[in-house]
């Protein structure tokens, strides 16, 4: 199994929560003895769900892998927001929410279906001058990130009581969830973060196809 690893193979790997794409990464390449690995499409350390590794020849596919699809699952909260636009940094207040019906919330999401134009978080690994945004946000300085265009090919969204919205959010490459988050949160006038993601699929992969780190360790 282990040839097979540093061979060439696609890993599909249930990420677990806290855990960062790299921590996979680093975690694996010991448990296989591989020199050459590494992971598609990035997935935040408070996001869980579907992150595709590839060993040996196969990292040439990578590439390939990052420009499909996604799709994910989450919550969004209403009437509160963060700098970041999830649970990295502080809660804070936003606007009212009592008053919001679901038809407000309904035309705020068709708005954001489709092509858009979207702003990445200050809080992203988007080159600045040739800085990560995140670095400078962090240290307090001023980030100014470029819109760029993305395609939200569904967007379901359901509220489960005054402040939370579940979703189902089909996207093409670049999408920040994040930004989804923000910008309901501005069209509803109550501001909005991400409290939970998830993500479920990746082209045709599927987070019911993956295996924990846990598995892939324990049946080497």
């Amino acid at each position: 199994m282990i040839r097979e690893f540093t061979e060439g193979s696609v890993i599909l790997i249930d990420k677990p929560l806290h855990w960062t794409s790299f921590d996979v990464v680093k975690k694996l390449r010991g448990a296989l003895k591989v020199k050459k690995i590494g992971h598609a499409v990035t997935l935040d350390p408070l996001a869980t769900g579907l992150l595709i590794l590839c060993t040996g020849k196969m990292t040439k596919q990578i590439e390939s892998y990052q420009a499909q699809e996604k799709e994910y699952t989450g919550t969004f909260v209403i009437g509160k927001t963060t700098p970041s636009y999830d649970l990295e940094t502080e809660i804070e207040e936003g606007g009212p929410v009592s008053g919001i019906t679901t038809e407000q919330i309904d035309t705020a999401v068709r708005s954001l279906t489709g092509t858009i134009s979207q702003i990445p978080p200050v809080y992203s690994a988007v080159k600045v001058d040739g800085k990560r945004a995140y670095k400078s946000a962090r240290k307090g300085k001023e980030v100014v990130l470029r819109p760029r265009e993305v395609t939200v090919d569904v967007f379901e969204a359901t509220r489960d009581g005054s402040e939370r919205i579940n979703f189902r959010i089909v996207c093409s490459k670049g999408t920040y969830i994040r930004s989804i988050a923000r910008d309901l949160g501005e069209l509803l006038g109550t501001g909005a973060y991400l409290a939970a993601l998830r993500r479920t699929r990746i082209g045709e992969f599927t987070v019911k196809e993956a295996s924990t780190v846990e598995e892939i360790v324990s049946n080497l």
